[in-house]
């Protein structure tokens, strides 16, 4: 817990400025700055299944190691560099690094919880957006006087992670004989798995969703504000009603649903809550209510969206182990995360797109519209999959996957 709120830190204090550091002091063309932050979020995104199948083979504590060292390095070169080739290096160890612990991380986790792997994520799930909540504060301080010396210190948050790693985390492996299996027999096991591809591609729409508080929810706080000072208030309001959401409801919120749905039904009703947060939006869009309750929409509509996902993370988490069957547990996390990483992507093409022929057009609600039409094709496909039962039966294992190994009974 305390390594993932430091991650978040020292990650958090300085990526919210790079784009600025890079376009200003550094006075990189547009385009550049664009190559720059595509290419880091590719070098983790796109690694996540390199990560998480070192982690299966190698063991969980090498990887978080590995990374958060490759992490300081990252830093270290951006505080030190001033050329595009040599920032590209930098932002391909800082994205790489996160795909080599990010797995790793949520493996050691769910291995180590045991039957109470639910509570566990909610309690990851707060420390995880604490961290997001401080480290921006954190950087917004130190950039105001240097980005350089930013990037030093978020350098030294996770240089003292991996000391402290090295020292107090307990060599923990997945005990399930993946380095008996070949790397492309294990990644065909799982692309194998179809219950677990399916749910895959069905959160597609949830990251898609929530992420429009990086994306959507800022532009439309730039349409209703009207003037840069009113606009920053209204984007940091957004990000703490998110953070202060999670922190402090995702404990109660995660025992209220557990209490009455379990996990699978629990997945669809807070995909539901996702879908839903857009409607404040669509109803004020347009039609003129002025500031305050256009602004009150969007506070809304990051609170439901919280809520949402606080809901959902624990349960996927969750479920993810479930359908992975208790093996190759980390490859799984880690081609998960590709999958969903790649709908990120071409989801926020597509609601920049629509967002921006909307806003051109007088018709803002179109793109509320829509994100609430893909949280509703989510909800639908989590229900046929928890209906069918395929949100809770182990996949079948193949006859390479069982040579040697006996299966933990993922609860």
């Amino acid at each position: 817990m305390v390594n993932q709120f430091s991650i978040n830190v020292g990650f958090y204090m300085l990526m919210p400025y790079l784009a600025g550091y890079l376009a200003g002091p550094l006075g990189l063309a547009a385009w550049a700055v664009g190559l720059v932050l595509g290419v880091r979020n590719f070098s983790q995104q796109g690694m996540f299944l390199v990560g998480g199948t070192l982690a299966d083979r190698w063991g969980y504590k090498p990887l978080i190691v590995a990374g958060c060292l490759l992490r300081t390095g990252g830093f270290l070169l951006l505080a030190m560099v001033d050329s595009l080739p040599a920032v590209l290096v930098a932002a391909v160890a800082t994205g790489f690094a996160g795909a080599l612990f990010n797995p790793a991380v949520r493996a050691y986790l769910a291995a180590d919880s045991g039957p109470r792997r639910v509570e566990a994520f909610a309690v990851f799930n707060v420390f995880y957006q604490a961290g997001i909540l401080v480290g921006p504060l954190v950087g917004l301080a130190l950039t105001a006087l240097d980005f350089r010396a930013t990037a030093m210190v978020a350098a030294s948050v996770f240089a003292v992670l991996t000391v402290v790693q090295i020292w107090a985390l307990p060599t923990r492996r997945d005990g399930t004989g993946a380095s008996r299996t070949s790397v492309l027999d294990g990644w065909r096991l799982v692309v194998s798995n179809r219950p677990f591809v399916l749910f895959a591609v069905a959160m597609i729409g949830s990251y898609v969703l929530s992420f429009q508080v990086y994306l959507a929810l800022p532009l439309q706080a730039a349409v209703a504000a009207g003037d840069s000072r009113s606009e920053t208030v209204l984007v940091t309001s957004v990000f703490v009603v998110s953070g202060v959401v999670a922190i402090a409801g995702q404990l109660r919120i995660t025992s209220w649903f557990a209490g009455r749905w379990g996990s699978g039904r629990s997945l669809v009703v807070g995909m539901a809550v996702m879908a839903s947060a857009f409607v404040p939006l669509i109803v004020v869009s347009g039609k003129g209510f002025g500031w305050w309750p256009a602004a009150g929409a969007l506070l809304l509509t990051a609170g439901l969206l919280a809520v949402g996902t606080a809901a959902v993370f624990p349960f996927e988490m969750d479920t993810i182990v479930a359908l992975s069957g208790g093996r190759l547990i980390a490859t799984h996390y880690g081609f998960y995360n590709t999958v969903v990483g790649v709908g990120i992507l071409l989801g926020n093409l597509g609601t920049g797109a629509v967002f921006g022929r909307a806003r051109d057009s007088g018709m803002g609600a179109v793109t509320w519209v829509v994100l609430t039409i893909v949280g509703i094709a989510c909800v639908g496909s989590l229900y046929l999959l928890e209906h069918s039962g395929r949100l809770d039966r182990p996949p079948a294992r193949d006859e390479t996957a069982r040579e040697g190994d006996s299966v933990t009974a993922a609860g």
